[in-house]
């Protein structure tokens, strides 16, 4: 019960960061990023009268229903929710927040602070496995009639936002909406590698026992002992191996460096580690 109070209290955090990214900084310079907010953006700038707040609830919920009709219910609550959050959180802001103009005048500078709140949101939505919908329901419908991969289907997608964000805002705003959405997809990816980064941590040393003691009491983590033979010496020698976060991984240094100076510890990045003490598989 707790996990899926902390899970949507995430989301909900992801979404107000997607929010204000599209209302504060993309919305006044007329920056259709691709997605359902880049069409109701433009929507808007046609009929100034819907809110694009109001848009987004709106094509979401046809979307949903098409979905369920042509695809069933393979989507999860958490999309469901993601998604409509999403749309009335951009229409109260419009509500409580009304923006006459641009904040700053900077078009490239309020672009890219768009693009690092949207792709942080984003990240933090994807992480906790849910999306925002839209964009990829229309992916997955092109998948099941047309068998195009998901991937390409979004960024179909986002293309054709990107034509109509140009024929309706011209040339500048159009190659702003490009840049926007190869952005975005970069920036997403590398915040989704921060969230989840950790250290593979394997040590050689004569101290192994008490090394892997450590670990195991004090940071309450498992390790695997793997058995090699050494190159040079044609010894046998153990070799530790464990997964930690980065302060727990100071830790070990730390720890290392005080009983075994002369310890041979190899450390990579590790971007997802999936299972006991991670993150489920799903």
């Amino acid at each position: 019960m707790f996990n899926k109070i902390k899970d949507y209290v995430f989301i909900i955090l992801g979404v107000w960061c997607v929010a204000a990214g599209i209302y504060f900084f993309m919305m006044p310079n007329n920056i259709a990023g691709g997605g359902i907010s880049g069409l109701s953006i433009i929507l808007n700038h046609y009929v100034p009268v819907i809110p694009v707040g109001g848009a987004m609830f709106v094509i979401d919920a046809v979307l949903f229903v098409v979905a369920f009709i042509v695809i069933g219910p393979s989507f999860g609550g958490k999309t469901i929710f993601s998604s409509l959050l999403l749309s009335s959180t951009t229409f109260l802001l419009g509500e409580i927040v009304p923006l006459k103009g641009s904040l700053t005048g900077d078009m490239f500078m309020e672009m890219l602070i768009g693009v690092m709140l949207s792709a942080v949101g984003m990240a933090i939505i994807f992480n906790f496995n849910a999306s925002t919908g839209g964009t990829d329901i229309i992916a997955k419908i092109l998948n099941k009639y047309f068998n195009i991969n998901m991937g390409k289907g979004v960024l179909m997608v986002d293309l054709v936002v990107v034509i109509l964000a140009l024929i309706a805002f011209g040339l500048k705003s159009g190659l702003y909406a490009l840049f926007t959405v190869v952005l975005n997809g970069i920036v997403i990816d590398r915040a989704i590698e921060g969230i989840n980064a950790l250290k593979e941590v394997r040590v050689i040393s004569d101290k192994l026992p008490e090394i892997e003691k450590f670990i195991l009491d004090e940071l309450e983590r498992g390790a695997t002992i793997y058995h090699g033979t050494g190159s040079y010496s044609r010894n046998n020698v153990d070799i530790l191996s464990t997964v930690v976060d980065r302060k727990e991984f100071i830790r070990i240094k730390n720890h290392i460096k005080k009983i075994d100076p002369d310890a041979f510890v190899c450390v990579n990045d590790v971007f997802e580690t999936l299972g006991e003490g991670f993150k489920k598989i799903v």
